[in-house]
């Protein structure tokens, strides 16, 4: 998806004033994945499910990403650039500790509480559901708001895996629907920064 882009400007200079309403609707984004973070790191240790607290770190993730979209919008594309590059790091090892985490849950053999995940997997697509319909408009724009869309758009994909993989411990009464989740999560996130990265480095090529 990261092929689909509008035309970049490489400039050094801002190509433009930064919507005002785009920064509120980051604004927006930021308190509501940091709200989130807190509730699933709690509810993931209760539940003792890992594709929960891949979600929760994914939020927190996220929160820091819009912090750092909010403070480059006024910036050059280069320096928006940059920050992408950043943001996409993140979400490779994001990719990464999820990966590590499924395989240790694997060897404990630690079966999750689907109640748990299933209601607080409700409330967390809920609060991304708003915060797309929110970026929606904003998707295709530089790499910076384009890696703000995907974050958001593998939350909410996210979210309902992990409803999916709820139902899945109930009905297996086994850990593997929530580690297969996992696992899914993190596939999305290392391929989101991929995406990510590709589109960066056009931006920092210089035009010859």
């Amino acid at each position: 998806m990261g092929a689909s882009c509008c035309h970049h400007d490489h400039n050094h200079q801002p190509s433009h004033s930064p919507d005002p309403k785009y920064r509120r609707i980051l604004w927006v984004a930021l308190i509501v994945n940091a709200l989130m973070f807190l509730i699933e790191i709690i509810f993931s240790q209760r539940a003792n499910s890992v594709s929960l607290l891949a979600d929760a770190i994914d939020f927190l993730g996220d929160a820091a990403n819009y912090g750092i979209s909010i403070w480059v919008l006024a910036m050059s594309v280069q320096t928006r650039a940059k920050a992408s590059l950043v943001k996409a790091a993140s979400m490779g090892l994001f990719g990464i500790a999820v990966l590590a985490h499924a395989v240790w849950n694997a060897i404990t053999g630690v079966v999750p509480d689907a109640q748990t995940m299933t209601l607080i997997g409700f409330l967390a697509l809920a609060a991304n559901v708003v915060v797309a319909i929110l970026l929606y408009a904003y998707r295709n724009g530089d790499s910076n708001m384009r890696s703000v869309w995907l974050c958001t758009r593998n939350d909410a994909l996210g979210n309902v895996a992990v409803i999916i993989a709820a139902l899945g411990v109930f009905g297996t009464g086994t850990a593997w629907p929530d580690l297969i989740v996992a696992v899914i999560m993190a596939t999305l996130a290392l391929t989101a920064a991929w995406q990510v990265i590709k589109q960066a480095r056009r931006e920092l090529t210089p035009v010859e």
